[in-house]
């Protein structure tokens, strides 16, 4: 485990429908992190577009490519550029009818050490995903950047405790969490709250659980129209290994967060609370299985 402090940079975005003016955007946003001391920003799930996943549509599918491609070369440049490393996201062709919702982890001297493709699949009304995206096939990676041992995962990932488990057991310092989501307009007065509360509580408990930073970036703005489409309720933050939120952005308004990050506070947490040590490891087996009948 490496035992200096890091920086870690989230930025959250409002997007456009040209995929070009926001891949500008974050990388203009990326620079900010870094001049303001961040050395890994993470920026939110697909943020090369408008979250196109309210919808199925078939002509969408032009909006991914592939890995190595036009986003991982300009985010390997920047990083080179810059000494930081990225957590970026993609909508990945790997191939024709193939297709991922994946990040990237590229280190600060703009190598591309590999990628994630999001393993929990929604399909809700307004995350239609399904219809887009392939699972996962290559497990819950860990990656060594120069600055800290990261795991990126994705949006709908943030609620399953097995997957950050694993990226815990995996040795990961850092839990990252690009994310997409939003409320609808006819439940948010009713639900809203309780919704980005308990998504909040869900990821915190993670950092609890698994006494690691856990750092979740979330887009702002409303996209759709006006009776269907999504109010994006931004929101992104880090908590500490004892679930304290360090830091925590607003729910309508393009921000860029700076925090750092102490690897021993890791080490002090799980010395006090050992959970790792304490699992039975031996009485697990049933969590393989759909239901225990």
């Amino acid at each position: 485990m490496q035992r200096s402090k890091f920086r870690i940079g989230l930025v959250q975005m409002a997007c456009s429908k040209d995929p070009n003016e926001n891949l500008a955007k974050a990388e203009w946003r990326i620079r900010e992190a870094a001049g303001k001391g961040a050395q890994i920003v993470c920026v939110q799930e697909l943020f090369r577009s408008q979250y196109f996943c309210r919808e199925e549509d078939p002509s969408l599918f032009d909006l991914a490519e592939p890995v190595p491609g036009p986003t991982t070369e300009s985010f390997a440049r920047l990083a080179r550029d810059l000494q930081v490393a990225i957590v970026g996201s993609v909508f990945e062709r790997r191939a024709a009818g193939v297709y991922h919702n994946t990040a990237l982890v590229i280190d600060a001297d703009g190598s591309l050490l590999g990628i994630y493709r999001k393993m929990h699949i929604p399909d809700d009304p307004g995350y239609y995903e399904k219809y887009y995206f392939t699972p996962g096939d290559l497990g819950f990676p860990c990656f060594d950047t120069r600055f800290a041992r990261v795991a990126p995962l994705v949006c709908w990932d943030q609620w399953y405790p097995e997957a950050a488990r694993l990226a815990a057991l995996a040795g990961a310092q850092v839990l990252f969490y690009p994310t997409a989501i939003g409320w609808h307009p006819a439940g948010k007065a009713r639900y809203g709250a309780a919704e980005h509360d308990a998504w909040r509580t869900i990821q915190r408990s993670h950092a609890i659980a698994n006494g690691l930073y856990v750092a979740a970036v979330n887009r702002v703005g409303y996209e759709g129209p006006p009776e269907t489409g999504l109010e994006f309720w931004g929101g992104s933050f880090v908590a500490d290994p004892f679930g304290k939120l360090l830091a925590e952005a607003s729910h309508d308004r393009e921000e860029t967060l700076i925090v750092e990050c102490d690897p021993r506070r890791i080490e002090e947490v799980r010395r006090n609370w050992p959970f790792l040590r304490d699992r039975r490891i031996d009485a697990y087996t049933g969590i393989t299985s759909r239901l225990i009948e």
